[in-house]
């Protein structure tokens, strides 16, 4: 039987989109024209000769590339849309040090694989544009960045290494897989060995390192001021405020004018008290209390009034909304405003008439809220407690404005008792404190035990953050809501939740999922359950990953994880942007003001959320620099732990007592070979069957620390 001859006329673009497919369908591939032909069943010579032609075409336009003579390949950069639906997506680099990376998709599961050759100059957290390949069968999800959409990181810090004609930055964070080439005349005074600041100048495309300048240079590795700046310049924090900031600062006068005072609420001779950690210095919020005629309680939720000192627009406002936030780190806090204002004119500090911002309810002895006013106070904290002082005074009924705070606590009971009624999710945070020496150096590494004096101011800013978001939130009649900055949490995905829980079953867990408030009491008791375990952290790490992110909106969705349908941020102006936000909002719409531009708010609202993770990255960076250091000279010494992980490197080990985590790798274990089974969290020995889990406790020896790279190795002790 003769073949049909197949003669297409090149005049058609529909040719070569034809000869294109082949290639997008299967990007892999090297195909010579003989190969196209055969796939489009072509087998006269004319038509050949139209293949020839048309390779030769998309050649030049880059659209393919020659791999060997006569053998082309796919350029994914040259697909388009109309080529190839649905063969582009968005999302960040998860960068890994042998240079392969990961494309994280917002909502969805399933991350996209880049091998090295393949991610065009992107770096870790890089926005990018991907081409996706056709998946093949059996294999993950592939493509290729095409497109670098915005940089996440403007500046790199690492260690300088110089030589005769040039030197690198070779980068602290272990997702950059490369370093940063620097020619010795932009060295900026930087000496071998320094630890210093550099930024990316050009990236030539067939270049393997990028090409940069020394910015700043540092210091001494091993310092501890030039590691916490360090940790700050790698998530662009800056390390300072411009000189015109901190300027326009001193301008601000202290004292507050009687005129003003006229225009607000009084509350000096209310009793009133701030409650804050020890070492605080920013009191942005102050709880005062006194029995009404009636018999109720009225509680006033005091809030620094930043709004009144800050104006929008201004050098200092703009300042602050690029920040962001504060950031704490292990032994000091950068704050979102000059210190002047968060820990002077602002800072709630007793004995001080301070101008507030401030939410006030009436409520019974059982905590129900009778009436409710928001608006501009003055008042004169009577006295200043660090949460311990608070504590003393709750156990032994004795102290300072002991019955106001009794008082207070017993309310606060009854708040928190009909939040987890309501469905809220009682998530437990460890806040790892360090005892430093003079130098900074750790000398001691403890938990933060969380108290009723903590809940106590807890439960009262839940308060008034619900109250406020739901003033301007509730619907009144037909009128629409007004645009407002909302701290929204979204439920958890069905497929995550589904995952965690078969995760959880062979840990021996059970949860109910057939409803949100059986859902609730299922995390309550789960972390009720594994308090104390070795497998605490792990499972409460999952937990918050199964759970969505909170984060700031115009579009209420409500707060899951609260059980709030709606929630602000009003409480912090001082060291978060968003409570600013808030409060210009709040006071605006109280004067019967219009509704703002939602989408120029949703914009700040993204930018805050942005900074917020940031900065919560950067404070947990500190924190394992610490514990590193804290460890480095007790190589030899043994510790017990707990296993709170296991992967196919080794086991995942925290120390008891401290939350120092490191890994004894599995080729450390030389008693047997051991494999990672991974359904039941465990490693088993081959030839003797020797198990470690997820939860045992075991006897370890610290063999190495690094510091640069924040591990710590260890080895089983027998």
């Amino acid at each position: 039987m003769k073949t049909k001859t197949h003669t297409i006329d090149l005049s058609n673009n529909a040719f070569l989109t034809s000869v294109l497919r082949i290639f997008a369908n299967d990007p892999f591939s090297v195909f010579n024209y003989k190969q196209i032909s055969a796939r489009m069943g072509i087998t006269d010579k004319a038509s050949k000769e139209l293949v020839i032609n048309v390779l030769h075409k998309l050649l030049m336009s880059n659209a393919i590339t020659e791999q060997s003579r006569g053998k082309y390949k796919l350029n994914p950069s040259y697909i388009n849309e109309d080529l190839v639906p649905n063969s582009y997506v968005t999302g960040k680099v998860d960068m890994k040090q042998t240079g392969k990376a990961y494309i994280i998709r917002e909502n969805e599961s399933e991350d996209i694989f880049i091998s090295a050759n393949n991610t065009n100059h992107a770096l870790h957290g890089d926005k990018v544009k991907v081409f996706l390949f056709p998946r093949r069968k059996g294999r993950k999800l592939e493509g290729q960045v095409i497109e670098i959409i915005e940089r996440a990181h403007k500046q790199f810090v690492g260690i300088v290494q110089l030589s005769k004609k040039f030197a690198f930055l070779v980068p602290d964070n272990n997702n950059v897989p490369v370093d940063i080439f620097i020619p010795l005349d932009s060295l900026n005074g930087a000496k071998n060995g320094e630890k210093a600041l550099a930024r990316i100048t050009d990236w030539p495309e067939r270049a393997s390192n990028p090409f940069g300048e020394i910015i700043q240079v540092l210091g001494k590795p091993g310092d501890n001021n030039v590691e916490m700046q360090s940790i700050l310049a790698e998530f662009d924090f800056p390390l300072s405020f411009p000189e015109n900031v901190e300027k326009e600062a001193d301008k601000i006068p202290e004292a507050i004018p009687e005129k003003e005072i006229t225009k607000r609420r009084d509350f000096r001779n209310v009793v009133t008290f701030t409650i804050d950690p020890e070492d605080a210095k920013d009191f942005d919020d102050a709880l005062s209390l006194r029995k009404l005629q009636n018999g109720n309680w009225e509680v006033g939720v005091h809030i620094a009034d930043v709004s009144y000192y800050v104006t929008p627009n201004s050098i200092i406002d703009k300042e602050a909304y690029e920040r962001g936030t504060s950031i704490y780190l292990v032994d000091r806090v950068i704050p979102m405003l000059p210190e002047r204002l968060s820990n002077g004119v602002c800072s709630l500090r007793a004995n001080e008439d301070k101008l507030c911002f401030s939410a006030v309810f009436e409520m019974d002895e059982s905590a129900h809220i009778k009436n409710e006013w928001f608006g501009k106070t003055i008042i004169c904290s009577d006295r200043r407690f660090n949460y311990q002082e608070a504590q003393d005074i709750i156990e032994t009924g004795n102290g300072d404005f002991a019955e106001e705070i009794l008082t207070l606590n017993k309310l606060a009971f009854k708040l928190r008792d009909e939040r987890f009624k309501s469905g809220s999710i009682n998530f437990k945070s460890t806040e790892v404190k360090f005892k430093l020496d003079e130098n900074g150096k750790p000398l001691g590494v403890f938990i933060k035990e969380i108290k009723d004096s903590n809940r106590l101011i807890e439960d009262f800013m839940l308060l008034a953050n619900k109250k406020v978001a739901s003033r301007i939130g509730v619907k009144k009649g037909s009128e629409t809501p007004k645009t407002f900055v909302y701290r929204v949490h979204d439920e958890p995905n069905a497929e995550k939740l589904s995952t965690f829980v078969q995760f959880l079953s062979k840990l021996g867990y059970s949860m109910k999922t057939g409803s949100r408030k059986n859902l609730a009491t299922s995390f309550n008791n789960l972390f009720e359950a594994i308090e104390g375990k070795g497998e605490e952290n792990m499972i409460e790490t999952i937990a918050i990953r199964t759970m969505a992110k909170a984060y700031y909106s115009t579009d209420n969705i409500g707060h899951y994880g609260l059980a709030f349908p709606y929630y602000s941020h009003f409480t912090s102006p001082i060291r978060r942007y968003p409570d600013l936000m808030v409060h210009r909002l709040l006071e605006m719409y109280m004067d019967g003001k219009p509704s703002v531009n939602k989408k120029e708010y949703e914009g700040m609202c993204e930018h805050s959320s942005i900074m917020e993770r940031k900065a919560a990255e950067a404070e947990r960076a500190s924190i394992k620099y610490k514990q590193a250091e804290y460890l480095q000279d007790k190589i030899g010494q043994t510790f017990f732990g707990l296993i709170s992980g296991v992967s196919k490197w080794g086991l995942f080990v925290e120390l008891e007592g401290n939350k120092c985590e490191g890994m004894v790798s599995l080729r450390s274990m030389i008693d047997d070979y051991y494999f990672l089974d991974e359904d039941n969290y465990q490693v088993i020995g081959q030839r003797y069957g020797q198990k470690y889990k997820l939860g045992d406790r075991i006897k370890i020896k610290i063999v190495r620390v690094d510091l640069a790279k924040k591990q710590m190795d260890f080895v089983i002790e027998e």
